[in-house]
This record gives structure tokens, sequence and C-alpha cells, in this order.
């Protein structure tokens, strides 16, 4: 007969036996997904090969129309939209758009549209409200006079090589829309991972560039060539207007017998959501049963003069609008972070092996480091320069890696926003209304953010 204090102690000895596989066991797909971030941006970004439809005769391939909100002077905005004015691509149009007429950005516009006088390009001045998304309402109109089926929709932080948008086209409308023998499915949408530039000296914005280049990079394409559900930033975004019309963000499938769907369709459909760029993506996903790719190029994210208060408020408010999208994803997120994921299996492997902590955390970050410094070189086509950017560099990832847990304990208990001076509160699918009242608590009133009424900070939902 076996005493009750022995199955009481067997039972004692075997949880943190089964805690410390665990943590083992989650370490290593962690570090796998890192692993194939890594080796999928070295197989993808370290040749971008110069695309047939680069010099196609204008007649035989698709046109494209690029769409680009802006609002006001963002960093680098000359150099960001001169850069879809020089795409080697022979059949697009380009459409500007600004709410007011008044706007910092319509002579930089001017500009441009005067020194490229063979390029079709279309200042849109006035916004129409479709929802609470500024981006939505600033597009509408230009939406609605694209001449093409494929949209190019940029950022107006977002600086792009010339051969983009014809490589993009190539995966966009190739031989691979047309469902292949074994039945994939057609692809609906092409997006391009971000690569950070700052271009300016300050605290955020370096960690904003650490962070992007590297933990967000190799997760973003970890997990896109994984591919189980729809994981999109919409910085870069190129889809067909046909497909976008018969979505309305339910996420419900499209089928034969749901026509009389009373929801609004195409873009303003998208009004609603805070991250209209991922409900977008995952609408042609989910509802339309199509997938996405990247293609072989970035969007160069060009970080302007960010604090280290906007850094932490930028992250804050996507953790909240994806808590209320990818509930589950947002709360294992800690796990997959370095600290978190180095501190759980060192105590595994203390518990199972007897070894110190003090001999595998360095050995951890050291091989952390290394992976996010080989995904930053793919993407850059350079390895980071030694001297002083690279301790510039390992300090700012030291402190991104370090206040990561931090700011998802404030993010996760909270639903309200604060972007562009007003605040919302977040609800189901990241949809948003006004908050009324000031709810953004102790870390605001203590450290405050400047305001960003003049600038235009363009919606995205990073895989922070």
């Amino acid at each position: 007969m076996v005493d009750s204090e022995d199955e009481d102690g067997a039972g004692s000895s075997t949880l943190p036996l089964i805690l410390a596989i665990t943590s083992l066991v989650w370490y290593f797909i962690i570090l796998s997904m890192g692993l194939l971030g890594c080796w999928t941006a070295r197989k993808r970004y370290r040749l971008r090969p110069r695309s047939p439809l680069a010099s196609a005769d204008p007649a035989s391939i698709p046109g494209v129309s690029i769409l680009r909100p802006l609002k006001g002077l963002d960093a680098n905005l000359y150099e960001n939209l001169e850069s879809t004015f020089t795409q080697e691509y022979s059949n697009y149009e380009i459409f500007l758009s600004v709410e007011s007429e008044h706007d910092q950005a319509l002579p930089v516009v001017k500009e441009l549209i005067a020194k490229y006088p063979h390029v079709k390009a279309h200042m849109v001045i006035g916004a129409e409200n479709v929802g609470s998304n500024p981006k939505v309402n600033n597009l509408i109109r230009a939406y609605r006079q694209a001449t093409y089926d494929i949209l190019w929709v940029l950022d107006s932080n977002v600086m792009v090589d010339r051969g983009t948008l014809a490589r993009s086209v190539d995966v966009l409308d190739g031989p691979q829309t047309a469902a292949a023998p074994s039945g994939r499915r057609r692809i609906a949408l092409v997006h391009h991972v971000p690569f950070a530039f700052a271009t300016e000296q300050t605290l955020g914005s370096h960690i904003e560039q650490a962070f992007l280049n590297t933990n967000h990079a190799k997760m973003y394409l970890a997990i896109n060539t994984v591919a189980i559900d729809s994981c999109v930033v919409g910085k870069s975004n190129l889809y067909r207007k046909s497909d976008l019309e018969r979505v309305d963000g339910t996420l419900k499938p499209v089928t034969p017998t749901s026509g009389d769907r009373s929801q609004q369709r195409g873009l303003a459909a998208f009004g609603r959501f805070l991250a209209e760029d991922n409900m977008i993506a995952s609408a042609l996903w989910k509802e339309l049963d199509l997938r996405h790719e990247l293609s072989c190029d970035v969007a160069r994210n060009a970080v302007g003069s960010m604090s280290l208060a906007d850094y932490f408020w930028r992250r804050v408010r996507w953790i909240r609008v994806r808590k209320h999208m990818v509930f589950a994803a947002t709360l294992v997120e800690p796990f997959t972070e370095s600290v978190v994921a180095g501190v759980l299996a060192s105590l595994g492997l203390r518990y199972l092996l007897g070894l110190p902590p003090w001999l595998f955390i360095p050995l951890h970050f050291l091989t952390w480091l290394s992976i996010d410094l080989d995904v930053y070189a793919s993407l850059a086509a350079h390895p980071i320069p030694s001297g002083a950017t690279f301790w510039k560099f390992l300090g700012a990832w030291s402190l991104r890696e370090g206040m990561a847990l931090p700011i998802w304990l404030y993010a996760i208990w909270g639903s309200t926003v604060d972007w562009r001076g007003k605040t919302y509160v977040v609800m189901r699918n990241g949809e948003v209304k006004r908050a009324s009242r000031d709810a953004r608590g102790w870390f605001r009133r203590i450290f405050g953010t400047k305001e960003r009424g003049q600038e235009y900070e363009p919606l995205e939902l990073a895989q922070d």
C-alpha cells in the first residue's frame, strides 16, 4: 500500500521536472524560429535579381496604382516619395493624398511632380470620413480614382529600391497566381519586411531601429515562412482592388451563399480598425482563402526623432491592438523574448544537469545577438560597421531586450491607446472608439511624450 505522503512527495518532485523539460523544449522552439528567420533572410535578401518586367513594354505588363497617404513633413519625405517616381516599371500611376490644402507635404509633392513630368502622378486633397482610421479616410478618394486593379499602398516614411515594384508584380501576378497542381492557394497580397534607418540621433529612434531590424524581422520572416496564418505589416503592400471589394473585415469565409452580407466592403470597410493593414491581409487570407508572399525587397523605414517615451507608447499601442486581435499570441509574447526564454532555460538546465546559470546566460545572449546581427546583415546587404556604430547598436539592442517585458506588463492590462494626440479604446477585433476621458496612466503623467499633431504616424501591426 502506497503512503499518501509518498504520493505527495512524488507529485511535488514531478512538477519541477515537467517545468524544467517544458522550459527547454520551449527554448529550442523559439531558438529554431530565430534560426528559421535567419535562414530565410539569408536565402531571400542577399540576392535581388532584376525582374524582366523592369524593361518590358507598358502594354505587356499589368498596370499598378501607387497610393501614398501623407500628412506633414515626415522624416526623409522627399527621398521616400521620390523612390516611387523612379521605379523601373513602365505602367504605373501615383496618387499622393493629403487631408488639407495647407498640408506641409504639398510643396514636396509639387516639386516631385514637376521634376518627373513623364510619371502619371496625381495630388488628391481632402479626406472622406468613412471610419475612425485617418489613414483610410485619407486614402479612400485615391482608392476610388485608381485606374488599375493592382494597388500598391506605401506609408509616407517608406523608401523602396528602384526594382521593388517589378519584382513584387512578378510575385503577385506571375505563374504563382493560378492554382498550382498541388492546389496551393493564389497569392492575394505581396508585402515587404520593414528595414529601419534612424534619421535622428535620439535614443528611441536607435531602439526602434534595433528592434525592427533584428527581433521583429527574424520573427516576421519565420512566421511568414511557416505561413499557418496571416502576419502582415502594412508599410508596403500590393493587392488587387477586385479582391478587396469582396471582403468586409468580418473574417467570415465568402461562399456562394454569402452574397447577401450587409457589411460594407472594400477599403472603406476597414476604416473602423486601427490596424487596417493587418485586417485587410487577414480578410484576404480568411474570407477568400488566399495567401500572402514576401518579395526579395525591404521597405526602408525612415525613423525620425523618437524619444524613449515615444518608443514606449508605440509598443504599448500595438500590444494592446494585437491583444484584441490575436490574444493567445500576445499572451505568450514575453516567453518568446530573449530575457524570459533565457532565464527559464537556465533554470531548467540547472535543475536537470546542474549547469550554473552564469555559464549558460552569456552563451545564450551571445547566440541571440549573433542571429540578430546576421539577420541585420542580410536585410541591409552589409554587416553593421565596426566602431561607434556597432556599439550604439549594441546599446540600443540591449535596452530593447531589457524593456520588452516591462512594456508588455504595462500594456497587457489596458485597452486605451494614445494616437496623434487623441485617446481611443481598442475593442474586439481591433476596432476603436474615442475614449471618454484620459486614461493613459502613471507613465504618461510622469514622463509624458510630445504631441505628433504635425506628423503622420503610419499605421502598422508590427509583430513587435
